[in-house]
């Protein structure tokens, strides 16, 4: 399948190009077609497969080929849950829509809404906004949704998860009552369903990969470690395996400023960024992270996602997180865009609990490997056996262990993990990323 075979229009197919996209990933072979057919669309896909591009490019073509039919009206409403995904969309639209005279804005909180106002009343036919500065200009008059053609519920199920749906609900009783509604989610969870049956119309359902699943190129590991021990063993494989980028995540804002500054006093380029730093320091601290000024990012899960970084070659769990679902959005940073990507967590006795939820979510026992002079004093306990969802059971994914089994351990016993005390192999080229596949992001 080539992008000229989903029926895009010439200029989306230059922008295509000029990107160095040749061949549509499998969420846009399925989403592009059915947004230009105007129907509700509910799509599930795992982070990193290019579901942003399955939106805007048709979304772009559905606009254009309409024409402008009321002049300073927006004309596409997307709504996202973090600023950092905000942005990112907004650079997707601008990219794909730079051979088209449509205008776009992307306004967020946590900076000045007079720029943001001002750019509004000059006319913009795409708008992407967080919920809460939405909101905010509408109260003041600056927006009318009386020209909305399209509606985009990005990441849907993190906007429930970030307290959102009461902001969505109200956001929703303000559209017109005709639209076309796209709602995209890494999973089809109960709620995200909800949801949908309040604004759809018979949608069309894509679904590319199985719900929860892991990105197939992410190989993963579980380093265990005592809890205390954790910055010293992430310090040790930065420099060890000469790490020159590396998305760390932390449970906690404080945890990320600590971690970032013992890594900073080792002599590794680091920053935090969370909820708590200001849209700037955010803003300065992803461009340098991008640019290869900052070796190690330390991020906080709100904050990380919508994070779109290039080929990034792997990704850190120094600590895991509460909602098991979180894992797989946090290992979706690396092996994006058919490229390989690696994961490691370190992983402590108290967070057995953690890791125990996560492999169920994914059905999978995480391989375990011990570094030299990092064993823990208190041994992490054996992962509980698997069970599948009870609505699942007999077709659920494979349970084999992550990363297909090729680089395990020696000396296992019965229950997969290595013993302690024996060093690691070195990673070899598994530590090097491969090249992308070619796919729109």
């Amino acid at each position: 399948m080539t992008f000229e075979e989903l029926g895009l229009a010439a200029p989306l197919l230059r922008a295509v190009a000029e990107k160095g996209y040749s061949q549509p990933s499998p969420i846009q072979v399925e989403a592009i077609p059915a947004v230009l057919t105007g129907r509700d669309v509910m799509a599930a896909a795992q982070t990193g497969t290019g579901k942003t591009a399955g939106f805007v490019l048709p979304i772009l073509q559905r606009l254009e080929a309409a024409g402008t039919v009321h002049p300073h009206r927006i004309r596409a409403l997307i709504i996202t849950p973090t600023r950092e995904l905000a942005a990112q969309v907004g650079e997707s639209v601008d990219t794909y829509g730079r051979h088209l005279p449509l205008r776009s804005a992307v306004v967020f909180g946590g900076v000045k809404i007079n720029p943001q106002i001002a750019t509004l009343r000059k006319g913009v036919d795409i708008l992407i906004a967080t919920p809460g500065r939405l909101l905010d200009l509408y109260q003041q008059g600056e927006i009318n949704f009386d020209g909305i053609e399209v509606l985009v519920l990005d990441e849907a199920d993190r906007m429930l998860d970030m307290g959102f749906i009461h902001d969505i609900r109200r956001i929703l009783k303000l559209l017109p009552p005709q639209r076309q509604n796209l709602l995209f989610s890494a999973t089809f969870a109960p709620e995200i369903r909800e949801l949908a049956r309040g604004i759809m119309q018979q949608p069309v359902e894509v679904e590319v990969s199985p719900p929860n699943a892991t990105a197939d190129r992410v190989e993963q590991w579980v380093y265990p470690v005592d809890k205390k021990q954790k910055p010293a063993l992430l310090r040790e494989l930065i420099n060890d395996r000469d790490w020159q980028q590396v998305l760390v995540f932390s449970r906690t804002k404080h945890g990320a400023n600590k971690l970032a500054q013992y890594l900073e006093k080792a002599g590794i380029d680091a920053a935090a960024i969370h909820g708590n730093k200001s849209q700037g320091a955010r803003t300065r601290a992803l461009a340098g992270f991008k640019a290869g000024r900052i070796r190690v990012l330390v991020a906080t899960d709100i904050a990380a996602r919508g994070l779109d970084i290039a080929q990034l070659p792997q990704v850190v769990n120094v600590d895991l997180p509460n909602v098991p679902e979180d894992y797989v959005h946090r290992i979706g940073r690396t092996g994006r865009a058919g490229a390989a990507g690696l994961a490691y967590s370190l992983v402590s006795a108290d967070e057995i609990k953690q890791l125990n939820a996560i492999e169920q979510l994914i059905q999978r026992h995480l391989t375990r490997e011990y570094v030299s002079g990092f064993e823990p004093d208190h041994e992490l306990p054996p992962s509980a056996p698997l069970r599948k969802p009870r609505q699942e059971r007999g077709s659920g994914p494979s349970s084999r262990p992550a990363g297909g089994g090729k680089h395990t351990a020696r000396g296992r016993g019965s229950e997969g993990h290595a013993r302690p005390g024996r060093r690691r192999r070195r990673p070899g080229n598994r530590d090097r990323q491969a090249q992308g596949a070619g796919n729109a992001g």
